[in-house]
């Protein structure tokens, strides 16, 4: 089964409800996944392009990349922003960061770290925070605390698909993956 692209999904945030705790503790166990999926594959696997595209060091430093996004697009909402700050649609940063290059354990701890950072500014905020919106600039629709961070959430999880859609096609030295 093949996965949705990120960038054809379509993202429907009606929720009335304050689920951020549980969105937090999607959040907070992203960097164990990651760990704990990655922990025995062989590092010629780990950088091994499929057809052409990201890598799973890739996919990894990708989540690293784009954190610091998703904390500017919550001070833009605490701000009292009218639009989120734009992303780059290309991911330059990680086209051009040579994550291939980076030992795994480099690139999962920055990601840990930089997670971590994001937690904090997220755990002591009030109610009203969390209901609070901004224009998404590329979905064209207003995206509240919650909503920002559970897209954050799912982009996680695709990320992790993705690499376990990898692991399925790369060499049969992982015992999970197929020839």
């Amino acid at each position: 089964m093949e996965q949705v692209k990120w960038f054809e999904r379509d993202f429907q945030y009606n929720i009335n409800q304050n689920i951020f705790p549980a969105i937090m503790e999607r959040l907070a166990g992203t960097p164990i996944r990651l760990e704990e999926k990655l922990k025995a594959i062989p590092e010629n696997i780990l950088s091994k392009k499929v057809n052409n595209t990201w890598t799973i060091k890739e996919n990894v430093g990708h989540l690293t990349d784009l954190e610091p996004l998703w904390q500017g697009r919550l001070e833009d909402i605490k701000q009292g922003a009218t639009e989120l700050r734009p992303t780059d649609l290309q991911n330059t940063k990680t086209t051009l960061a040579n994550h291939d290059a980076k030992p795994l354990v480099d690139l999962l701890n920055d990601f840990r770290k930089i997670r971590e950072q994001t937690l904090k500014l997220l755990e002591n905020l009030d109610e009203g925070t969390i209901f609070k919106a901004a224009l998404h600039p590329r979905l064209k629709t207003p995206m509240r605390t919650l909503d920002l961070f559970l897209f954050v959430a799912d982009h996680d999880d695709h990320h992790l698909a993705r690499i376990t859609e990898l692991l399925k096609t790369l060499p049969s030295t992982y015992p999970n993956s197929s020839s």
